[in-house]
């Protein structure tokens, strides 16, 4: 995915804390990791709290991994949640057991031929992201060292992009461990492949999108979103909009997200709106407290999306799957994009879907909640069977049951 157009054309300001576009702060970088992640690594020996031989392994790479597969921790007692030795997991860093990355250095002497032959493939592209191929040598080799010795009975992901979560599925089939996969967000057509020997995807969209993106490998069954279980029961009932969520992303810019909340705040005095930036933004949004007092926030580090939602009739965001999650609590979901950066329009396809409706520009969108604020009908959640193939079904609800029950099912049959 790194070497796709898609991700070349992310704005200067989103690309620049991943992959610096001058080249002597790639290579900043570059030192940096090398001086305080490899050599790092090297001085602080792993001790994990529990046993992974021949345990079920959970491997997270994020917070939102960690909430995806938490459930499976609670209904198999030989699972284990694992990352990575220095992966930030947000709240749950202290709660996962790391694979140790200490012999990660070893393995730099492949550089240069993967340098040259990824030249010879991506172009230009090779030497413009030098810093994420660097950071992604030695994975796959650590990976099959610790898949020797633990011997897990399997390897369940969250998380099928990542270069080290891509590593350990790679290491998994060379050494004939069996991989799972539970989706946890909205997929789109520019995901790898899907490639484990079972995939419980959350619905028909999750699959259809998957066959675009190439064979899609083993078993597959749609389970629902496990993690909306304990929240599908307490849909938003509300028949009139009196609070609204505002959610950005990195890809959002402050002007335009600075100039919506403006207009909203001016526009409708009696609503309250809650502003929620994406968990992995650092931009400082402090000034926009001092600008509208009566604007409240939400800490996405702290407080899960679910959470947030409850706590809204409304949501109005650009892309991203929180769409799909407001939706499923029956919250009126407006898709509105801030900033004209021609990167994504309607990424994941609920504006095309009938999903969510778009307002173009903010006078549209007041429109929108005008017509919410005067009637928000109860039957919105709907929309979204496409994306969540228990709903409606006896099992909506219960996905972490179904989820856990055939997974159950399929390690009986493969370890």
């Amino acid at each position: 995915m790194r070497f796709t157009s898609l991700f070349a054309a992310l704005p200067a300001r989103m690309l620049e804390p991943i992959s610096p576009a001058n080249p002597l702060k790639r290579l900043l970088k570059v030192a940096g990791y090398a001086g305080l992640r490899l050599v790092g690594n090297m001085f602080r020996p792993v001790r994990n709290p529990e046993n992974l031989r021949g345990a079920v392994w959970l491997y997270a790479v994020s917070q939102n991994n960690y909430d995806s597969l938490y459930f499976l921790r609670e209904t198999r007692p030989d699972s284990v949640l694992i990352a990575g030795q220095s992966k930030e997991i947000g709240r749950y860093n202290g709660q996962v057991n790391r694979l140790s990355l200490r012999r990660k250095l070893l393995y730099y002497g492949q550089l240069p031929e993967v340098y040259r032959a990824l030249r010879h493939t991506e172009g230009e592209r090779a030497w413009r992201f030098f810093d994420l191929i660097f950071n992604a040598i030695g994975y796959y080799e650590v990976y099959r060292r610790a898949l020797r010795h633990y011997r897990p009975r399997a390897v369940v992901f969250a998380n099928d992009h990542n270069d080290d979560a891509r590593a350990l599925l790679v290491a998994c089939h060379a050494e004939g461990v069996p991989t799972a996969y539970v989706q946890h967000a909205s997929v789109s057509t520019n995901f790898p492949p899907l490639g484990f020997d079972l995939s419980l995807l959350e619905g028909q969209d999750a699959l259809d999108k998957y066959r675009q993106c190439g064979p899609v490998r083993g078993r597959v069954a749609l389970v629902g979103m496990p993690k909306a279980d304990s929240f599908l029961a307490r849909k938003n009932q509300n028949t009139r909009v009196q609070r609204v969520g505002v959610a950005c992303n990195t890809l959002d810019t402050t002007e335009a997200i600075t100039e919506t909340l403006a207009y909203l705040l001016g526009e409708f005095p009696d609503l309250t709106f809650t502003f929620r930036p994406h968990p992995g933004d650092q931009r400082d949004f402090a000034f926009l407290r001092r600008q509208h007092p009566q604007l409240q926030f939400s800490d996405a580090r702290q407080q899960n999306v679910f959470e947030f939602l409850q706590q809204q009739d409304a949501l109005v965001a650009a892309d991203t799957s929180t769409h799909l999650e407001a939706t499923l609590l029956n919250l009126a979901s407006v898709y509105f994009r801030f900033g004209t950066h021609a990167v994504a329009d309607d990424y994941y396809g609920y504006v095309a879907h009938g999903l969510v409706p778009r307002a173009a520009k903010l006078p549209e969108l007041a429109a929108l909640l005008r017509g919410y604020q005067q009637h928000k009908p109860l039957d919105l959640y709907r929309k979204a069977a496409y994306y969540n193939a228990t709903l409606g079904t006896p099992d909506e609800g219960h996905s972490q049951r179904r989820a856990a029950r055939l997974l159950d099912e399929w390690l009986e049959t493969v370890a």
